[in-house]
């Protein structure tokens, strides 16, 4: 039920108080393995928590720590007993990765992992970073830089999922800001201090195939939410690089 996501007020019989018991919502990173085994209800306990870090239990709402961050899994295959996620939901999500069956070389490692320690289990697993290290990162991130023209881009690919035929609903203003996001993020791994056309189509599928949603006709076709995104990339061009650039040092000579 919900309450076993965010917590509950439980009622202390020796002091006749009540004592407020935190969910497991209450962390840095919360993984909900098969989370559209849930119920709707109870999948609808993240929905505050995904949006705006903070639950609210009993009208008294409580601030998430900080940094926090859900990830979530399913299993695209079993449909007895699971619940699909409502759009609301899935558009909390800034991305969404397939993690295919492994080749025969990542299988092997698989099996040898295992081999050697068969009893991997929690106990095993240390803390690599520290909280603050991880907030640090991210605001640094949010400092990368966005040209105009690239911008643009991202708003020309969300409003083609709008307008394709193949799409019943396309990219919301959520999209456009997982784009944004996530092409700085991708920049700074990159090791540039500004977004490029490439770090934008690169995100195209994890930023939109789990929030555009098929026409009748589409899925009649059998024509894949994938390929859909992939004519889409090959309609919509993007900014040439010497108009990117060209702003980037722009803007630099202006900073200087």
């Amino acid at each position: 039920v919900p309450a076993d996501v965010v917590g509950t007020n439980v009622y202390q019989q020796a002091t006749g108080e009540f004592q407020l018991k935190k969910g497991p919502v209450f962390a840095n990173l919360v993984v909900a393995d098969e989370i559209n085994r849930a119920t709707p209800k109870t999948q609808s306990a993240l929905l505050e928590a995904m949006e705006e870090s903070t639950v609210t239990i009993d009208g008294d709402t409580l601030d998430l720590p900080a940094p926090f961050m859900v990830i979530a899994t399913q299993n695209p295959i079993e449909m007895e007993g699971v619940f699909e996620l409502p759009e609301a939901q899935r558009d909390r999500f800034q991305l969404k990765y397939t993690v295919e069956i492994p080749d025969r070389a990542g299988e092997r490692k698989v099996l040898d992992r295992f081999d050697t320690a068969p009893g991997l289990g929690p106990s095993a697993v240390e803390q690599v970073i520290e909280p603050e290290t991880l907030q640090h990162a991210s605001d640094a991130v949010s400092e990368v830089y966005i040209a105009e023209p690239v911008k643009e881009y991202i708003l020309d690919l969300v409003a083609a999922t709008r307008a394709s035929p193949m799409l019943q609903h396309g990219g919301s203003p959520r999209a456009t800001l997982a784009f944004l996001s996530a092409g700085k993020a991708r920049a700074a791994i990159q090791g540039r201090e500004y977004v490029i056309p490439d770090d934008i189509k690169s995100l195209a599928a994890p930023v939109l195939k789990h929030r555009v949603i098929r026409t009748t006709d589409a899925e009649l076709a059998d024509e894949s939410v994938s390929a859909i995104i992939d004519e889409i990339l090959a309609d919509v061009t993007p900014p040439s690089a010497d108009t990117t650039f060209a702003e980037t040092d722009e803007q630099a000579v202006a900073g200087e």
